[in-house]
């Protein structure tokens, strides 16, 4: 395929405990051209605006390399994505999930959108990380076994 073929596509995650929402959104993502680069937050990044992640960014590299979605994984990804970010990445196409109010896609994404590149994909309801954590919990509580860990 030549470059000109080429439709870059990146998203930005954390990928804690990587769960089915997340390969159904990669899935999506992907479909909407033919290479996706997937930028991974730091555990420094993420503890800024959620909890501290369980899985550290090495970790969740390697889960996300593995998934067939994605063809290109870069650490460190920036919170906040700049034009000249994609510009030297070549992508062409931000995709993020619908889940987000339009105050933050304006506050993160505005010049992205106004240039016609913003994607948003469907969030898959009923599965995230935070839902994963309660059934674990909930779990673990409801039994009269312990762990010996």
């Amino acid at each position: 395929m030549s470059e000109s073929q080429k439709i870059r596509i990146y998203v930005d995650m954390v990928a804690d405990l990587f769960h089915a929402g997340h390969v159904n959104f990669l899935r999506q993502a992907k479909a909407v051209g033919n290479q996706l680069v997937v930028g991974i937050h730091s555990d420094e990044t993420v503890a800024q605006y959620k909890r501290q992640p369980i899985m550290n960014m090495t970790e969740r590299i390697i889960v996300v390399e593995s998934c067939r979605y994605v063809d290109e994984v870069i650490p460190n990804a920036p919170l906040n994505v700049s034009l000249e970010y994609l510009d030297s990445l070549n992508i062409n196409y931000v995709c993020h999930g619908d889940d987000v109010n339009e105050e933050n896609i304006e506050k993160w994404y505005g010049a992205i959108r106004r240039q016609g590149r913003l994607k948003l994909i469907p969030y898959t309801q009923n599965i995230s990380t935070t839902n994963l954590l309660q059934r674990i919990f909930r779990s673990l509580s409801s039994q009269e076994t312990h762990l010996n860990i």
